[in-house]
């Protein structure tokens, strides 16, 4: 089991910590239910140093990207971000990722904690005869994920840039809590706003202790992972191994818009194959009808109690206090909606196709 840089921070802050990943993380401080309306209505700080940082450089950089990655990161200007995801050979998803243009000849990847070795060794490959330069600089960085509507201004007096100019899927490499160099990107999985901030593992200790003192007058708190889980679901943002995986492809996980057929890249022919076909399932937000609380695996019927899909990720939200959850569904049940039942212990509880975001601000 491998530890963060903070693990020590988090265990004397209260943290109830499990195996996440292959790391030690915090899942809980306060409960998750604290934890998440403290980053809707104010600030909360993640440690995510569990994420994966690959740099990709040099004059073939590019061409690797567009190799392995579905979205056009030919787009990308330096300091701005893509969300993107890497094909695989038979039509499922490697891992979803996001890519930052550094310099002219210099990209950072940051994938998800469990998918590190795996993708990886799925890039190398794909490298072989593209030659571009890479570094797993993994186990050298650390991250925090700074989130919610009051970070700019709870933040503001770590930097000398102007954080509410940083636009949304952009970053810029400044100073922070007296670092001189770290990439502040406002960026998150949270759908509340906030920036994320990647620097050495030397550094994050002081930066946490900063950042906590900064946000001390706007009701700042450390968030777990437990937390992270329903802000994310709340906005239907994908988590890789529930709602995506190497058996769904993107055009079925509504990962359409990342996915451009403009270029060549990793079994586009037969995506754009799919495409034109059409999917026969889809991923689909739902919300529960009754009080009941939808989790991974659940089948989803329809209203006569034929099987028509599977959950892939649910929760009692939070902010909205009913269950919510993602699943893929015949495409004919995938309309917004449609009525639809989720078999959760042996009851049939009914549940009305939604499109995400269920949450929509305050």
């Amino acid at each position: 089991m491998k530890n963060t840089a903070l693990t020590e921070t988090h265990i004397e802050l209260g943290a109830k910590m499990v195996p996440f990943a292959g790391y030690n993380m915090p899942v809980s401080y306060e409960g998750v239910n604290v934890e998440h309306e403290t980053v809707r209505k104010g600030v909360g700080v993640f440690d995510v140093s569990h994420m994966g940082e690959f740099l990709i450089s040099g004059p073939q950089a590019l061409n690797l990207i567009q190799k392995v990655t579905s979205n056009d990161a030919l787009k990308l200007t330096i300091g701005k971000a893509q969300y993107s995801c890497m094909p695989n050979e038979s039509g499922g998803i490697v891992d979803d990722l996001i890519v930052y243009r550094i310099k002219e000849e210099q990209y950072l990847l940051v994938v998800n904690a469990s998918n590190i070795e795996k993708d990886w060794n799925h890039i190398s490959k794909y490298n072989t005869p593209i030659g571009a330069e890479m570094r797993d600089i993994s186990e050298d960085y650390s991250l925090l994920a700074i989130q919610g509507p009051k970070a700019v201004e709870a933040m503001q007096s770590l930097t000398s840039v102007k954080l509410s100019e940083i636009k949304f899927y952009n970053f810029i490499v400044a100073d922070f809590a007296g670092v001189d160099y770290v990439i502040i990107s406002a960026t998150g999985y949270t759908g509340s706003g906030g920036f994320e901030i990647y620097c050495k593992n030397s550094e994050v200790k002081q930066i946490w202790d900063k950042v906590m003192d900064a946000g001390a007058n706007f009701g700042i708190k450390p968030i777990g992972l437990a937390a992270r889980d329903t802000l994310r679901l709340e906005m239907g943002y994908c988590l890789y191994g529930n709602d995506i995986d190497e058996t769904t492809s993107p055009l079925e996980a509504g990962l359409g818009w990342i996915t451009k057929f403009t270029k060549d890249f990793v079994n586009s022919g037969a995506l754009a194959k799919q495409k034109e076909a059409g999917i026969t399932r889809k991923l689909v937000g739902f919300t529960m009808d009754e009080k009941a609380i939808p989790r991974n695996g659940y089948e989803i019927t329809d209203t006569v109690g034929n099987p028509i899909g599977k959950v892939t990720s649910g929760t009692m939200s939070p902010s909205l206090e009913k269950g919510i959850g993602l699943g893929y569904v015949s495409v004919s049940y995938a309309k917004e909606g449609e009525k639809i039942h989720i078999q959760i212990r042996k009851k049939s509880i009914p549940a009305t196709v939604t499109k995400p975001p269920f949450y929509k601000g305050a």
